[in-house]
């Protein structure tokens, strides 16, 4: 298989690891492929692809949609980000909980974060390109965000001193959700 399952996280969160097919001139790997989506319980009607570049230090997040919510399967084309998933599903057992994942041009993995979760991440290169594509359209109106230094989620980011949007900076806690 070109795409192969490395772990599934809170019942929910995968982490996809492609196949890569290198030599002197670089490499090729398949980044997509509905069949393994429908495999693996993955929607494959997304409707919205983004790219963000960010500078080390960088800290967006956390972000999710409560009105026409919204799944992303993940990727870093270039460089090596912390992706950081808080678990924010009604009556989940985990509720509250985070999981951090490496995700680098190096490593390959490809995450897909299910509705329910909300969603930053901490650039650790000295610049990152992430991809993602949607399940749903951006709905700035349906839009929740948690602060990512809120103490009560109990992020240990990896970099010192994190660069925040003014948005993310005053976003509320995760008790205010």
């Amino acid at each position: 298989m070109a795409i192969t399952l490395e772990e599934v996280i809170f019942d929910a969160v995968m982490i996809l690891r492609p196949d890569r097919y290198g030599d002197a001139r670089g490499y090729f790997e398949e980044t997509y492929r509905a069949d393994v989506c429908i495999r693996y319980g993955i929607p494959t009607d997304f409707v919205q692809d983004n790219h963000s570049r960010s500078t080390y230090g960088v800290v967006r997040g956390m972000h999710s949609q409560h009105t026409q919510p919204m799944g992303k399967m993940l990727r870093v084309i270039r460089g090596q980000i912390q992706l950081v998933e808080v678990d924010i599903r009604k009556n989940s057992p985990t509720y509250g909980k985070h999981v951090s994942i490496d995700v680098s041009e190096t490593n390959g993995r490809i995450v897909w974060i299910p509705p329910g979760f909300a969603n930053g991440f901490a650039v650790l290169s000295e610049s990152a390109d992430v991809a993602y594509k949607c399940t749903a359209l951006y709905n700035p109106a349906g839009e929740v965000g948690i602060n990512p230094l809120d103490p009560e989620l109990g992020i240990r980011w990896l970099i010192d001193k994190p660069l925040l949007s003014d948005k993310d900076a005053n976003a509320p806690g995760l008790s205010s959700i």
